[in-house]
């Protein structure tokens, strides 16, 4: 089966910057596709960024210039390198992997998912 355990969260002031990672098991890992989604208190997930098995790199338009997703096949891990951070970035990040093809947004079409980690922003 799947696994995904997440890493990498913690408390920043406004500006800083942290990377989060998570390592998959269970599956060909260049073979799937893996995302970001967060939830901040009394919102619903949304999606921060996705990375294709090519590759490939997607963001919403929230984070594009502040965050990077990259993956290190070898490792089974994927990367959420979050800079100039925001207060409003402050959420649960969680990493989530889909087994079949296309890239997506929604959070339903994904298969798997981490157990999350907070973030924290200060003003």
């Amino acid at each position: 089966q799947v696994q995904l355990v997440e890493s990498g969260g913690g408390l920043v002031q406004a500006g800083g910057s942290l990377r989060l990672s998570c390592a998959a098991s269970g599956r060909t890992f260049s073979s799937v596709i893996m995302a970001w989604f967060r939830q901040a208190p009394g919102k619903e997930r949304e999606y921060v960024a996705v990375i294709g098995t090519n590759g490939f790199t997607y963001y919403a338009d929230s984070v594009k210039g502040r965050f990077t997703i990259s993956r290190d096949n070898a490792k089974n891990t994927v990367y959420l390198q979050m800079n100039n951070l925001k207060p409003d970035d402050t959420a649960v990040y969680s990493c989530a992997l889909k087994n079949r093809m296309g890239i997506t947004t929604t959070a339903k079409t994904y298969d798997y998912w981490g157990q999350g980690t907070q973030v924290t922003v200060s003003s």
